[in-house]
């Protein structure tokens, strides 16, 4: 597969040339790029080693067996051949989860051999982690990586131009109408594809959008098989059940009692957990948001679930691919939740990938007075709220009555129409939604 870029490489360099960087932790879901992009980083190294602990046991050997860096790295070079020399060499330890004694160690890099590059990646960390009492906190930097963005889609397809010319457009100063269509078009195609980098490529190579949806199918199957080695005591089928139910759920509120069958709540809530923790799809907790942080007033009884890609969404769901293709709106489509989940997903990848953001939504469910805030993010001091619409019409009542009632001044509203502003809501089209991340809303008397 050939290699694509990805934004994070300008973080990754800045890493490097750090005097006092920690060795560095990446981290996601499989199938992200971690690997990929840790190997096209260590090719302009003088030396780059990589060690899969997947395969390769005498490694394993080695961490357990040697206590300090110097010793471990001196090992290293004899068994494979490869100089290990401070300022030269980027060592890559890869799926590191699989050799506790590497991950535990990883700590004595930053306190007895801080000149050493040193990348290491793993998917499932978080499982590992438990394994491993008081992890290396403040000992190493985590990086978090996530599929392909919108904007990195675009570059894949050599469109930076487009990139460009959206991330310079803002409510107060719209995109022209072929320009606002064409960016339209291509995500739809997005929203099919995903941002899986093997289903990038694939569609960069060829494209054909079937094919990369062959590639999506075989990306779900290793996902599942995956699943019996999240935990002993969560049978494997249960996990699949509430994978399934995710994606089933996604326009609402997740239901515990609808995900699995011949199963209790707690098994069911154990199941979504690791899922999560997986990096396999990602919570959005209910929140009051009567101030910040948002945290403070979470209620993680309710919560909606979306996937960490649309991609394989769409074909967990099997959606009819040609139908989303051509249609004018996405309201045909599982009602709508394709576009909130790429809503979701696209706030999260435009977040910091050392500080990842927990996503929350607003609702308040009364006799004829139903409301719901798709999601609410935080900039600064203040709480923005978030109405999703799949369309490129639709009323914005919860919208202006959760202002309202929170007394904010602006809300923002995200859909297939051009940047706009109606008094106090600033619309930003939904490929640029991540947009929100990057600027602040103007607040207006």
């Amino acid at each position: 597969m050939e290699y694509i870029h990805r934004n994070i490489e300008r973080e990754l360099i800045n890493w490097r040339d750090d005097e006092n960087r920690k060795p560095l932790l990446l981290r996601g879901a499989r199938q992200v790029g971690k690997s990929s992009l840790a190997r096209y980083f260590g090719s302009a190294f003088e030396h780059f080693l990589e060690i899969n602990f997947d395969d390769e046991k005498p490694a394993h050997q080695v961490f357990e067996r040697y206590a300090t860096p110097i010793e471990i790295c001196k090992e290293l070079e004899i068994l494979y051949k490869t100089p290990i020399i401070a300022g030269k060499t980027l060592l890559f330890l890869d799926e590191i989860q699989s050799c506790q004694a590497a991950l535990s160690k990883l700590r004595y890099f930053y306190e007895k051999y801080p000149q050493l590059h040193l990348i290491a990646a793993g998917s499932l960390l978080e499982f590992a982690f438990e394994q491993v009492p008081s992890f290396a906190v403040g000992r190493l930097r985590s990086m978090f990586l996530y599929p392909f963005n919108f904007e990195e889609f675009l570059i894949a397809q050599n469109e930076k131009k487009l990139v460009q010319i959206f991330r310079e457009a803002s409510p107060a100063k719209p995109l022209s109408e072929p320009i606002h269509n064409l960016l339209l078009k291509h995500l739809k195609k997005f929203l099919l594809i995903g941002g899986m980098p093997e289903a990038v490529s694939e569609y960069v190579k060829t494209d054909d959008i079937s094919r990369s949806q062959q590639v999506l199918d075989d990306i779900i199957i290793s996902l599942k098989s995956d699943f019996a080695k999240y935990k002993k005591r969560v049978p494997a089928i249960r996990i699949n059940e509430v994978f399934e139910s995710a994606a089933n759920q996604a326009d609402g509120k997740f239901v515990y009692e609808k995900a699995a069958i011949n199963a209790n709540n707690m098994q069911v809530k154990e199941a979504l957990e690791l899922l999560i923790m997986s990096g396999i799809v990602y919570p959005v907790t209910h929140s009051a948001a009567n101030g910040i942080p948002l945290g403070a007033e979470a209620n993680y009884k309710f919560r909606r679930v979306i996937f960490n890609d649309t991609g394989i969404f769409q074909r967990v769901l099997g959606l009819d691919t040609a139908q989303l293709y051509c249609a004018d709106d996405f309201k045909i489509i599982n009602r709508g939740a394709l576009a909130e989940i790429f809503a979701g997903v696209e706030l999260i990848k435009g977040a910091s990938c050392y500080n990842p953001i927990q996503l929350y939504y607003w609702q308040r469910e009364k006799k004829q007075s139903n409301a719901q805030i798709d999601y609410l993010i935080q900039r600064g001091e203040t709480i923005i709220p978030i109405e999703v619409k799949s369309g490129t019409r639709g009323s914005m009542q919860s919208l202006h009555l959760f202002m309202k009632e929170k007394n904010i001044k602006r809300g923002a509203r995200t859909s297939l129409e051009n940047f706009a502003q109606y008094e106090n809501i600033d619309v930003y089209p939904l490929y640029a939604v991540s947009n929100l991340m990057q600027s602040n809303l103007k607040t207006k008397d």
